[in-house]
């Protein structure tokens, strides 16, 4: 499968979703049977542990289909570079999407730490340390001062992470430029359940 094909069967599921037609493909015995010894996931999803984000879900996909690696806030630190890895370089997925959404509870303590210098508690820090870098950055390019949309900093945090992931990895890079794999970036609408595309690496 192409990174293009794969899309498309994400696209497609998802668009079956947001109709509420969903066709629950390859989720019966017969599916787990053929499992057992081997799997061949057409997608690696690295998203957002949000609980209302469910990858197979929101894209009509089965048992198999979908190799997921999540955190809160979909930030990056070197086990998730190696799961990443494992799906594309061992499992052959020829497609890495990063998925962000709407109403992120990391990209929001994110947002109210810069504005009021307030750290969350514990290692809930950390995670906003992460997310951290895709503000600045939106900050410094466009001169942005005040409350940020929330919106475009998801989207920003998005596009940030899909950079990263080919900045840190250089297994993913070389895929990419050899045309096998492609990084893309897309966000998530709570309210109507459509995936959009916002970057493509």
């Amino acid at each position: 499968m192409t990174p293009a094909e794969a899309w498309a069967r994400l696209r497609d599921g998802n668009g079956r979703f947001v109709r509420d037609e969903p066709a629950h493909p390859s989720q019966d015995a017969a599916r787990r049977r053929e499992l057992r010894t081997a799997q061949h996931p057409h997608t690696v999803l690295f998203g957002c542990s949000d609980s209302r984000v469910a990858a197979e879900i929101i894209f009509d996909q089965g048992l198999g289909d979908l190799f997921v690696v999540r955190t809160a806030g979909h930030v990056v630190d070197t086990t998730v570079l190696g799961s990443i890895e494992y799906g594309t370089e061992v499992l052959g997925t020829p497609l890495v999407v990063v998925l962000g959404h709407d109403s992120c509870g990391a990209v929001a303590a994110t947002a109210h730490t810069l504005a009021t210098g307030e750290q969350p508690p514990g290692f809930v820090r950390s995670v906003v340390d992460k997310v951290i870098p895709s503000v600045a950055e939106l900050t410094s390019r466009q001169g942005v001062s005040g409350p940020i949309d929330p919106d475009v900093l998801r989207t920003e945090h998005v596009k940030h992470t899909v950079a990263l992931l080919r900045g840190y990895s250089a297994a993913l890079a070389v895929a990419v430029d050899a045309g096998r794999l492609a990084v893309v970036g897309v966000v998530y609408d709570l309210d109507d359940g459509s995936a959009r595309l916002v970057a493509v690496d």
